[in-house]
């Protein structure tokens, strides 16, 4: 069993990034247990939890995780800069650090796949656009989910582990670049264990 930590900046990520590293942990044939360490209040937060966190593994010499993977939204300040900020938080650790970074939102990543969004809600999605516009993509789930003819209770989120079950995950890894970086940093990880 491998233990993975988890530093997620809202519940959004937290329900879409556990189902992910579930299947494709199932699909390397790779049994995790995921330690959620954060999942609130933001980016700033992430970054400064996970100083701390790595800090602390130092000093007390503890049990570590096999794994950390860090989720943050890029919002409107970019894909890099975000990787840059958290490569200085995670400086010096030898614990393998995974970045899921949706570029600019999480949500986005859940509309990637509209097969997998019809077999999930009933009616596929349009392949999303790419445009930074806060709580734009938060509106296009919401969307998607109405026009399947069913009303979101947590905004579409509900439907989040459906749809990564249903989804071609190599297909979707083609249509967005920082979903790509995360599948496959998260695929290297587990085949080199």
């Amino acid at each position: 069993m491998h233990e993975v930590a988890l530093f997620v900046e809202d519940d959004a990520h937290r329900q879409i990034i556990g189902p992910l590293v579930s299947r494709i942990a199932e699909e390397q044939n790779t049994e995790t247990r995921l330690d959620w360490r954060t999942a609130v209040r933001g980016h700033g937060r992430v970054v400064q939890e996970l100083r701390n966190y790595i800090r602390d593994l130092e000093q007390q010499h503890g049990a570590a995780p096999h794994l950390i993977i860090v989720a943050t939204d890029a919002n409107c300040d970019g894909l890099n800069e975000r990787e840059r900020e958290i490569h200085q938080a995670t400086q010096g650790t030898s614990i393998p650090v995974v970045l899921a970074i949706p570029d600019p939102h999480v949500e986005r990543w859940l509309l990637l796949d509209g097969a997998a969004f019809r077999a999930a809600v009933g009616q596929g999605c349009d392949a999303p656009d790419r445009k930074c516009a806060r709580n734009r993509y938060k509106e296009r789930l919401i969307e998607a989910v109405h026009n399947a003819g069913v009303t979101p209770i947590l905004g579409g989120l509900e439907y989040a582990e459906d749809i990564i079950q249903a989804m071609d995950i190599d297909r979707a890894a083609q249509a967005d670049r920082s979903f790509a970086r995360f599948v496959d940093g998260l695929r290297a990880q587990l085949q080199a264990w």
